[in-house]
């Protein structure tokens, strides 16, 4: 089986269990509507396909792994509306679509976006998800160092910053490692604190990932 092949799969088995997840979390709202469309609107999974694939490698349950890509790609989903809002990039289609702040409007993207961001929260606190609190309290301050000013939202305002301007080399690795890098560190960490690695190991997971 070829990698895209096996990406392919990984994202139909995903999107049936993560659509199911989304469909109980939310209600019938137009809020709910636009996060759901937010949501689903298309995309590879990458990030769900490196944590269960690096989930199985280190022998972690599908489950535990599902519920780790499912957080990551609602803080990956809340990213892209929010940056193809008309303050940020101005992009009026995603994926061959119309954009969640076209579809739904601009304060509903807003709010579907941050909606989305603490949803992520919600669903790994959830008590049906049985993981050692430590471990649990562990991979949460990692995704919230990855998700804010450290992370994805830190490098989208250097993104912003830095357009039409000349910048060091230093200066744009900085900026894409906050804005795309620092969740797909998260991607490998979390599978490294799930399978209870050492410190060094995780730093190594984190760096591969980042990388």
């Amino acid at each position: 089986m070829n990698l895209n092949t096996l990406i392919n799969a990984n994202k139909r088995k995903f999107d049936i269990k993560f659509k199911k997840l989304l469909k109980n979390k939310l209600d019938k709202s137009s809020l709910s509507n636009a996060i759901f469309y937010g949501s689903m609107n298309g995309g590879k999974r990458i990030r769900p396909f490196l944590v269960m694939e690096s989930a199985k490698i280190a022998k972690i349950s599908s489950n535990d792994a599902f519920i780790i890509a499912s957080c990551i790609e609602c803080i990956h989903s809340y990213s892209l509306i929010h940056d193809d809002l008309p303050c940020m990039d101005n992009d009026r289609l995603r994926r061959g679509k119309p954009s969640t702040h076209i579809k739904f409007g601009e304060a509903s993207a807003v709010l579907a976006g941050s909606s989305l961001l603490t949803l992520a929260f919600e669903i790994i606190t959830c008590k049906k998800y049985s993981i050692d609190s430590k471990k649990k309290n562990e991979i949460i301050n990692s995704l919230a160092s990855c998700s804010g000013h450290t992370g994805i939202a830190g490098g989208q305002e250097l993104d912003l910053k830095f357009e039409n301007k000349k910048k060091k080399i230093n200066q744009i690795i900085d900026m894409q490692k906050k804005k795309t890098g620092k969740l797909f560190n998260f991607c490998l960490y979390s599978v490294g604190v799930l399978a209870n690695k050492t410190y060094k190991e995780k730093k190594f997971l984190s760096n591969l990932g980042e990388d």
